[in-house]
């Protein structure tokens, strides 16, 4: 894959509880909006690669599920995750 393992340490190590700890979902929500970002660059420069669109329409619906979760479980983890990974303008 193209992220090595430092880096998704380095990623769940800012974003989660630990660089151990790959579970949590402050750290899947980082690690999904750095594959988003990584997907959306080639599919400017590839627009006609259907399964990595596809790809990246999954990525971006799991991150939803993902966010939703969160916000009803705890609203606070919800704005600071959003706030750090600057994803909405607008903070609910």
């Amino acid at each position: 894959m193209y992220l090595s393992t430092e880096a998704k340490q380095e990623i769940f190590a800012k974003h989660g509880k630990s660089a151990a700890d790959t579970g949590s979902t402050e750290g899947q929500v980082a690690l999904f909006t750095y594959r988003i970002a990584h997907l959306t660059g080639h599919l400017k420069k590839n627009k006609h690669d259907f399964s990595t669109q596809l790809s990246l329409q999954k990525l971006v619906g799991k991150r939803r599920a993902l966010l939703a979760y969160l916000y009803k479980k705890d609203i606070e983890r919800y704005r600071a995750i959003i706030k750090a990974l600057s994803l909405r303008d607008i903070i609910k």
